[in-house]
């Protein structure tokens, strides 16, 4: 990597041995067991899962592992030596083995049940039971929980193997879906979004498992054909993996009184939510009643900032389903996600999604995941009224709390001091109907152009080149709202000395801080995790340096092999396009 981040201390883990003694599993710890687990961690057939907050669960490591990546900058948050990534140790630890981690390391990792509600209707389809009492972390099994520099991290195996919630599937996941994952946490972290984090990523030199995927060229919504991929495990990393289905599941057991201890459950998972993603905002000492107020207070605040921050960068996460929404309020589950790239209110990346999880109908999304993680917490405050009815006003006040986040942030990008709807309306249809690259025109329009010329760099379509009357007022009309623009953020006038040529810098400044230069395009991917199919994962690393500097303008090079519109060929183009979440 080109870039060099600080450590946090001059400390240095370098093995194993040294990170050992910061485990510390709050979870397993002060939560419940399933009753009907087996301790060792054997445990990877579908099977009902009726009460306990984990199961514990022995990873299943994939066969003659080889290093892949690793996120230099998430290293050095952790003040983990680089060199740790390619340590055996690691690396067999990393890639599914346990069973010669250091003490007081745990041999056996965990897994959570969770329930899934769509647009707040709760679903029991997909558990193989019918119950919902089988749904939750088919293939994700987190091995560890430290504290390192004060800070309380999960570390978690995305294709570890099955787990009793793996729903009959292998509990893998493949070479190709790992890449993007890897690549897209540490991406948007770069672009300050709240996000889990990339730790590392290996891959099995000789494991392979079949899955469905797009023949070359092929225009098909769906896969068209079954293709053997190699088998990757990839670690993420977050404060916490506890999803808004998680209190949903809990919630439910408690409403409907499926166990006597199901009320006390629910009341445990949200005070240990409380302890791992609002220690420091929630005073603990505090009643529980008034913190569980003070719960949905923060998560709202945050739920709303982050999907607003999804947005700003041009991100849709295609399946934002409660299960995908985590309690802590950050992105989680880089599943069926895509950036944006012709602008399209509608834009939807996953073959297997809809208009309701589009690019601008996330907010609405973001609601009823707000009002189902509500309904997760009323059973204990049913004996509060008080409590009860804030927690209600709290869910109702989720619209207004929103639009707020979004007039921000479209003023932020458009270097407005406030939001103004007219001038934001206009600027919508003539982005749709041109069409633009949502990334390239926000960049250019941040350098404050004087005429149109810079911002034409964004159009899939030269209207110049055109002609006729209606290309003619669609040029006439951006030529009016550039100028009505300039006009609202006090640049009057052409030339670079209009009201100021420092005060131009600045904003100009200030606007590139918010517009990103570089996206992490699909089309970039795609050859990074087919090289890597083959071993050569040189592509995948020179791809990974240019999405962990967004907002630089970078090298002569860089820009341009990054900075362009995608080309005309890859249109709806399976797996470029559009894919489906065969991963």
């Amino acid at each position: 990597m080109s870039h060099q981040l600080p450590r946090e201390n001059n400390f240095e883990v370098t093995s194993l041995e040294e990170l050992a003694p910061m485990a510390d599993y709050s979870l397993m710890n002060s939560l419940n067991c399933d009753p009907d687990a087996t301790p060792d961690g054997v445990d990877f057939r579908p099977r009902q899962v009726f009460s306990g907050h984990y199961v514990p669960v022995r990873p299943t490591p994939i066969e003659t592992p080889e290093y892949v990546a690793h996120s230099e900058g998430l290293f050095r948050e952790l003040n983990f030596a680089d060199s740790l990534a390619q340590f055996a140790d690691f690396i067999r630890m990393f890639s599914g083995d346990l069973s010669l981690v250091p003490e007081p390391m745990s041999k056996v990792g965990w897994a959570c049940g969770y329930a899934l509600s769509i647009y707040g209707t709760e679903y029991v389809q997909q558990c193989p039971f019918q119950t919902g009492n089988g749904y939750g972390d088919g293939r994700a099994i987190s091995v560890l929980e430290a504290v390192i520099n004060g800070r309380r991290w999960e570390m978690q195996l995305k294709g570890g193997g099955r787990t009793p919630y793996c729903r009959g599937a292998d509990g893998r996941a493949v070479l190709r879906s790992s890449v993007r994952e890897f690549l897209a946490q540490e991406h948007m972290h770069a672009l300050g979004v709240p996000t889990s984090r990339s730790l590392s990523l290996y891959v099995s030199k000789t494991e392979k498992v079949r899955r469905p995927w797009y023949s070359e060229g092929s225009h098909s919504r769906d896969p068209d054909q079954l293709i053997s991929e190699p088998v990757a495990i990839s670690t993420r990393v977050a404060p916490s993996f506890i999803r808004v289905g998680q209190l949903e599941l809990f919630g439910r057991r408690a409403r409907k009184q499926e166990h006597p201890g199901a009320p006390e459950e629910l009341e445990q998972l949200v005070l240990h939510l409380i302890d791992r993603e609002y220690n420091g905002v929630i005073d603990q000492t505090l009643a529980t009643p008034t913190k569980i107020v003070m719960l949905a207070r923060a998560f709202r605040s945050r739920l709303a900032s982050l999907v607003a921050n999804w947005i700003r960068v041009g991100y849709c996460q295609g399946n934002f389903n409660s299960d995908n929404c985590a309690a802590g309020g950050f992105t989680l589950d880089y599943g069926p996600f895509g950036f944006c790239e012709v602008f399209e209110p509608f834009y939807q990346p996953w073959t297997g999604g809809g208009q309701h999880f589009s690019f601008l109908n996330q907010p609405v999304a973001a609601e009823w995941n707000f009002k189902s993680f509500c309904s997760a917490l009323q059973p204990l405050l049913n004996a509060h009224e008080d409590e009860l009815a804030e927690l209600e006003e709290i869910q109702e006040g989720f619209p207004e709390v929103m639009q707020a986040e979004l007039q921000k942030m479209w003023a932020a990008k458009l270097g407005l001091d406030a939001f103004d709807a007219g001038l934001f309306r206009e600027l919508m249809m003539l982005m749709t109907q041109t069409p633009v690259d949502y990334t390239v025109f926000f960049r250019e329009l941040s350098s404050i152009p004087d005429d149109i010329g810079p911002i034409e760099k964004s159009f899939y379509r030269s209207l110049n080149q055109a002609g006729g009357a209606d290309t003619d007022a669609l040029l006439k009309r951006w030529s009016e709202w550039l100028a009505e623009w300039k006009s609202r953020i006090g640049i009057d006038g052409d030339g670079p000395g209009s009201s100021g040529s420092q005060f131009r810098e600045e904003l100009s400044r200030s606007m590139k801080l918010v517009n990103p230069k570089y996206t992490m395009r699909e089309w970039f991917v795609v050859p990074a995790y087919q090289r890597a199919a083959d071993g050569d994962y040189r592509p995948l690393r020179a791809l990974q340096d240019v999405l962990t500097q967004p907002y630089a303008e970078q090298s002569n090079a860089v820009e341009a092999r990054y900075y362009r519109l995608k080309p005309s060929e890859l249109f709806d183009l399976g797996g470029f396009s559009h894919y489906s979440c065969s991963s």
